[in-house]
């Protein structure tokens, strides 16, 4: 589970009715009717915007930003390094037994036992990745459309109010109460946008970006392993993928471990 994403949000959440509390009546801030216009007005864009599917696959692809433990790049290399001195000692059809956790990383074993050459494992991978980033790119645009409707519909909202507060008048006393009310869809709005919606299409964004690096060295690892490298050049192979500091990590564990 990511820890980030849950200290953002619930914190952000504290701290604002944390400043509500603290200031004065809170049910001054709520107004059912502006929910209804903010919240189902920006259900309905999404609606209009994407399809069915695409809003329902959001959804699974958001818990990525809540769920998915990404190994660190370092980590994965070692484990390919590992698996390639496997593979090198007793064949491609040993790689049958190593189970990762990856899934990515058990289908190109599965090509490798299965004797697939270098073009088809690198033509089935490349697909697989490719439509993994459009999978992921349609959650992020939900999220960022969800992001730019909700402060128009906010704003909606508040036009909304003013217009019934022009239209009732007659009692002054009223018009502070209505436009104090009529604000409040702009508030729902932005925090709908600020706090929740925008956020989260930025770390689905990074998750991605995360996992397509991972993606990447587990590609390159496979193509090492189908052509047989040899153990310094497979290493220096998937080194690119690593910062100047993972890569200070993976070499002496390298050479002491003698991969293939």
């Amino acid at each position: 589970m990511d820890i980030a994403t849950i200290i953002g949000l619930v914190g952000g959440t504290i701290l604002i009715v944390l400043s509500i509390v603290t200031g004065g009546n809170v049910l001054v801030f709520i107004n059912i009717p502006g929910l209804l216009i903010v919240v189902g007005g920006t259900i309905a864009s999404c609606f209009i915007k994407f399809s069915m599917a695409d809003v329902i696959n959001s959804v699974r692809v958001t818990m990525k930003a809540f769920m998915v433990k990404i190994n660190p790049p370092d980590e994965i290399m070692e484990k390919m390094v590992s698996i390639a001195k496997v593979a090198k000692e007793r064949g491609l059809m040993a790689l049958e037994s190593e189970k990762p956790d990856d899934e990515f990383a058990a289908k190109a074993f599965q090509f490798l036992a299965d004797g697939f050459d270098e073009e088809q494992i690198k033509e089935l991978l490349k697909k697989d990745i490719n439509l993994t980033i459009q999978r992921h790119s349609t959650g992020q645009k939900v999220f960022k459309g969800m992001g730019a409707s909700a402060p128009a519909f906010g704003m909606i909202g508040t036009l909304i109010g003013l217009v019934q507060m022009l239209a009732n008048m007659a009692n002054p006393q009223d018009i502070g109460p209505a436009m104090a009310v009529a604000l409040l869809t702009t508030l729902y709005g932005a925090l709908i946008a600020n706090l929740v919606c925008l956020p989260l299409a930025d770390k689905l964004a990074l998750r991605s970006q995360q996992e397509l690096e991972t993606k990447n060295l587990i590609l390159d690892a496979a193509l090492g392993i189908a052509r047989g490298l040899s153990g310094m050049v497979f290493t220096e192979t998937l080194k690119i993928h690593l910062s100047p500091k993972d890569r200070l990590k993976v070499v002496p564990k390298a050479k002491s471990g003698g991969a293939a």
